[in-house]
């Protein structure tokens, strides 16, 4: 961590308070968006990417968590063991994720949004079963947080945007109460994540934190906005931008002949 100037500051506040709006406009978390950014205009390797990434995610997660289970609860019975499961998973997997080699890293990341920016363009937000029936019983849905928690681990997200599907197709949860169970296994998770990054030196305190102030401050707007806004054509215009992402990243060693 380096010690950094006041304007240096105010730049950071102002780009987590656009990746928060942003993570609110598009329904989806803003380390998506943060990790890419972090590794390719700040040069960060991709361990410290993720792991200063989830110093911004964090707050924003533990205020979404707080706001959307007042509306959704989630029985205690079921959140303990997907919490304790999911962080679990997340601790192993972290603990293997921060001596990883860097380019494997990123290559993994970009694999996983080019599939995340794929199923946005060619399906559709997935809902619950309309008379509740889901494939298995509710009683395994604890270990949801495995999958979950490890993709959290790995890549320091996603661990939402593999979990919620689940819980609604698999389990028959309502979009509704499967993204209440996946802030449940998410906000956890990232605290552990978090806390294993930071003890291998994979996050930049003095670039995660004022993110997190500026996320905070505009992830309602941003989710204000989306309400108002047609909801396919904001999911395709960011789906795009997530797969051009990933591929540049994928491509980019490539095309330089060289290190990151």
């Amino acid at each position: 961590m380096h010690a950094l100037a006041i304007t240096d500051i105010l730049s950071i506040l102002t780009l987590g308070a656009a990746l928060g709006f942003f993570g609110g406009l598009f329904g989806i978390g803003g380390g998506i968006i943060a990790i890419p950014f972090l590794a390719l205009a700040f040069g960060m390797e991709q361990a410290l990417a993720q792991g200063t990434s989830l110093a911004m995610m964090l707050p924003i997660l533990i205020v979404g968590w707080w706001r959307y289970t007042r509306q959704h609860p989630v029985a205690l019975g079921t959140a303990l063991p997907l919490a304790v499961l999911a962080s679990a998973a997340t601790y192993g997997v972290a603990q293997v994720a921060t001596g990883l080699d860097s380019g494997l890293l990123r290559s993994l990341f970009g694999v996983f949004l080019v599939l995340i920016a794929l199923r946005m363009l060619t399906g559709r937000r997935p809902a619950g079963n309309a008379d509740g029936a889901g494939v298995f019983d509710r009683r395994w849905q604890p270990l949801v947080g495995i999958p979950g928690g490890a993709c959290m681990g790995l890549l320091g997200v996603g661990g939402g945007l593999l979990a919620t599907p689940i819980f609604t197709q698999v389990f028959g949860q309502r979009q509704t109460v499967a993204q209440s169970l996946s802030l449940v296994l998410v906000t956890p998770c990232s605290a552990v994540a978090l806390l294993t990054y930071g003890r291998a030196h994979q996050v930049d305190w003095s670039i995660g934190l004022p993110m997190a102030i500026g996320g905070l401050l505009t992830v309602s707007a941003g989710v204000s906005v989306a309400h108002r806004l047609p909801e396919r054509s904001m999911r395709l215009a960011f789906a795009w931008m997530i797969l051009a992402t990933a591929l540049w990243m994928l491509l980019k060693p490539l095309i330089l002949q060289g290190p990151w």
